[in-house]
This record gives structure tokens, sequence and C-alpha cells, in this order.
């Protein structure tokens, strides 16, 4: 299957909001861009099969649940990486924004569901999703504002624990 530009694609948001520096960072036989309306048909269960058993509901169905995503209106962003010489997904990922009514109304993004197909783990694939998904002119292009800036990631501080 030869490999399907952009511009020929239905896709979940416009590809310009994802950081073309991170674009740049993959090999030239990858390309990175929004989920596609057709991404049924190029693996995209079969990449998030590494993560948990994945029931096919079938394109139909696959193809609704695109649609009822992609009319959340700036609420998901799934993201992929295509290997071009088959045109096949090879890592997934997806940021959903939380609209809170903490903080002023304010927004928060969550990353969920990234995943890279078995056969190109180790290829920093995944944490191009993550900077992808992450990038500030991401979120800007997407109508969003900076205000603050966290991240967190909480381990257990066995230096900290507490004296019984």
């Amino acid at each position: 299957m030869p490999f399907t530009p952009d511009s020929e694609l239905d896709l979940l948001f416009p590809a310009e909001h994802i950081p073309d520096e991170t674009k740049k960072q993959l090999p030239s036989d990858l390309h990175l861009r929004p989920l596609a309306s057709t991404d049924y048909k190029r693996g995209h269960l079969s990449v998030l099969s590494v993560l948990t058993v994945v029931t096919d509901p079938g394109e139909g169905a696959w193809v609704t649940q695109f649609n009822a995503i992609r009319a959340a209106s700036r609420t998901y962003y799934s993201i992929v990486i295509v290997d071009k010489p088959s045109d096949r997904i090879v890592a997934v990922g997806t940021v959903f924004i939380e609209r809170k009514f903490l903080r002023g109304l304010g927004s928060v993004g969550h990353i969920e569901d990234i995943a890279v197909d078995k056969s190109q783990q180790g290829k920093k694939l995944g944490l191009r999703i993550i900077q992808a998904l992450t990038g500030i002119t991401f979120y800007q292009k997407c109508g969003f504002e900076r205000k603050e800036n966290e991240m967190t990631r909480y381990a257990p501080d066995r230096s900290r624990s507490p004296r019984l």
C-alpha cells in the first residue's frame, strides 16, 4: 500500500497543530500526523493491542467512534506515526482535554494510550509521540493559552519515609 499524504486524508484535527520540530526528529521513512478516518485499515487497533487486549469492533463501529471523538470539538487529539513504505501505523498516542471548574474554569490535558508496535520499539517513537502531545505550540495552535506549566511524576521516596 503506497503512503497516503495528509492532504488526501480525513484527519481528526489539522496537521498543522503538530510541532514541526518533533516531525523532523523522526527517520525519513516515518511520518507523524493526526489520526485519520481510514486508520482502522492501517492497523490502529493492532498497535493499541501492545497495551491491553483489544476487541475489534469492526470498521464501521471504529469509524463511528472516530466521528464521535471528532464531534467533541477541542477535546481529543490522537496522533499516529506511520511507516511510509507500508502505510501502516507503528505508534499512537492521545491527549484529551478536561475542562475544569477549578483554576478559573481552566483546562488540563491528559496523555493516554501511548503505544508502539513491537517491531518498532526501542527507537524512541513513544518519546516522539509524547513530545508532540506536550509541545506548547501544539496547545497554542489548538486554541489554548499558556497559563502555568506543570508536569508531575510521583514515585516513592524511601529516604523520606516516616519514622515510626
